[in-house]
């Protein structure tokens, strides 16, 4: 059985990243999943005269990238999200690659959870989206 680290296994400062690059096909597959088809994300005419003057990315899709991390690497698989803050500081434009990170802020072993730093960046270091998520890691396995 796969499973991701329990509370006993992290720490406080452990990172884990995942890095894409966004694709035209993403933004149009994301937009079919949610049914999100607002022209800011999937209308280039319409999007050229907003203020970012092309498509950008939904911001919902880059925190995906936030929520890969904490299923397959930190804590990892059988991790339970139970909260997430937000910030999206800038835009994602189909091109740039992104960069999801998580930090172990804090352990409440008593409660099992774990409070992690989340933050995506673009191929220039902008921060394009930071945040705070609360997950509930794997349980020991009983022996």
């Amino acid at each position: 059985m796969i499973t991701g680290k329990t509370i006993s296994e992290l720490q406080v400062g452990q990172t884990a990243e995942f890095s894409k690059t966004v694709s035209e096909t993403d933004i149009y597959l994301y937009a079919g999943i949610t049914g999100d088809f607002n022209p800011a994300h999937v209308n280039e005419a319409y999007a050229q005269n907003t203020f970012f003057k092309t498509r950008i990315a939904h911001g919902m899709l880059t925190a995906g990238f936030i929520s890969a991390i904490i299923a397959n690497q930190l804590p990892g698989p059988g991790t339970i999200y139970l909260q997430q803050t937000l910030s999206f500081l800038a835009p994602v434009r189909i091109g740039d690659t992104i960069t999801g990170r998580v930090e172990v802020l804090e352990c409440i072993a008593e409660k099992n959870r774990v409070r992690l730093k989340t933050t995506c960046q673009n191929q220039d270091g902008v921060v394009v989206l930071q945040g705070e998520g609360l997950v509930s890691p794997p349980k020991a396995p009983k022996v």
